[in-house]
């Protein structure tokens, strides 16, 4: 073994431990940095040895390489995209007449149900690239490197599941989408309508589907049929797998988006987006209590994900709003659009300086009540004695 520059420094109080955490050490910030630790499960040690100064080249690298990953997807989501409407190709690409020619169920399995399920077949090397991706970061916890992949597929999802569909097909139809930014919220309002049924087949196949697939754990099943009957082993209770929250919340909140915006253009994807709900809610409640383990607590990390989510959808969904009352030619509704999109800014910049701060520390109140009850209770000398093997890499050799 070798030892490395960091440590687990134990306080007898929380307080402590949350004060020595705020403090600057020395004049150098880089020299000394001090921090919360994780929760002993929570401990990713594959990462406690990377240097401090090393983090932020390794931040920049992995934000490149998901910018490039992102970019190189356009090829695939586009062409996805040009299957739903061969008419448009067709002018362009004049090869594709005897495609066209064939039975019309036929066409309209390639134009309606095979683009979503294509997509969904590429997405599935989404997530574990991420989270190779923020793996490579450097963070000291699982539950940061979850965090930060769930931003990652978050982004990716929002970006080609639902900008670059739309984006790619205004360009079949016309070249200057983004030639006038004041024209954008217009041009939302022309072609989202005519992504209704690719959204609503993507709802089916990414949202329904992925729903029986996750109460099924079919790779689970397989994985353990193999290990049980195939080569004898015992049965491994650590194997029991924690929630993926970077695959289910960024899925989630995609769908939330496509309800926001398509509600006032395309209103037909609500009963499937309701119908997602109400399954969601009861498939994954019965996979967080009796399924999934929970190994730590993420202490509401996804919280401000979820938050920022909800507030650029309803901003994007006002836009829109303002597009379409551009198209019926109604400045007075267009007037009152506008401030309603200030008022949500104003909110959300108030919940970011009421609630977010307690996202990413403690209350000092708090810690100096909960010190104060276990020393009257006589829990802290328990406590203390815990913290000798509580942070131990190899528990085997205690």
């Amino acid at each position: 073994l070798q030892e490395c520059a960091a440590a687990f420094v134990f306080f007898k109080t929380r307080y402590g431990a949350l004060v020595a955490s705020d403090v600057l050490q020395t004049s150098n910030p880089t020299k000394w940095v001090t921090d919360l630790a994780p929760e002993p499960n929570d401990v990713y040690w594959s990462n406690i040895w990377l240097p401090y100064k090393q983090l932020w080249i390794r931040r920049i690298a992995t934000l490149l390489g998901s910018i490039v990953f992102m970019l190189l997807f356009l090829a695939p989501v586009t062409f996805i995209n040009g299957l739903s409407q061969l008419d448009q190709l067709q002018k362009r690409l004049p090869f594709l007449n005897g495609i066209l020619k064939q039975p019309h169920h036929l066409v309209q399995l390639i134009t309606g149900y095979l683009p979503s399920v294509i997509l969904q077949i590429f997405l599935y090397t989404v997530a574990p690239i991420m989270m190779l991706f923020s793996t490579l970061e450097g963070p000291i916890s699982h539950s940061e490197r979850k965090r930060s992949a769930c931003c990652k597929v978050l982004y990716f999802l929002i970006w080609n599941v639902f900008f670059v569909n739309v984006v790619s097909g205004t360009v079949l139809k016309q070249l200057d989408f983004f030639s006038s930014p004041k024209d954008i919220p217009v041009q939302l309002a022309k072609v989202i309508p005519g992504q209704a049924s690719f959204f609503i087949t993507y709802v089916l196949t990414s949202g329904w589907a992925s729903l029986s697939s996750e109460l099924m754990q079919l790779f689970g099943l397989i994985y353990n049929f193999i290990r049980k009957y195939v080569l004898r082993m015992k049965e491994d209770t650590e194997f029991v797998p924690s929630f993926p929250y970077h695959t289910e919340v960024p899925k989630v909140l995609l769908f939330g988006l496509l309800g926001f915006t398509c509600s006032v253009l395309a209103p037909l994807i609500l009963p499937f987006l309701l119908v997602y709900f109400f399954l969601g809610y009861v498939v994954y409640r019965n996979q967080l209590l009796n399924v999934y383990r929970t190994r730590y607590d993420t202490g509401g990390l996804y919280w401000p994900i979820i938050h920022n989510t909800v507030i650029f959808s309803l901003v994007l969904t006002q836009i829109i709003c303002l597009g379409v009352f551009g198209l019926k030619v109604s400045p007075v509704a267009a007037g009152f659009t506008i401030p309603l999109i200030i008022f949500t800014l104003l909110f959300n910049q108030y919940c970011r300086t009421r609630l977010l701060p307690l996202f990413s520390t403690f209350p000092a109140q708090n810690l100096i009540d909960m010190d104060r009850e276990d020393e009257l209770s006589g829990r802290m000398e328990h406590i203390h004695h815990g913290l000798h093997t509580a942070y131990c890499q190899f528990p085997e050799s205690e």
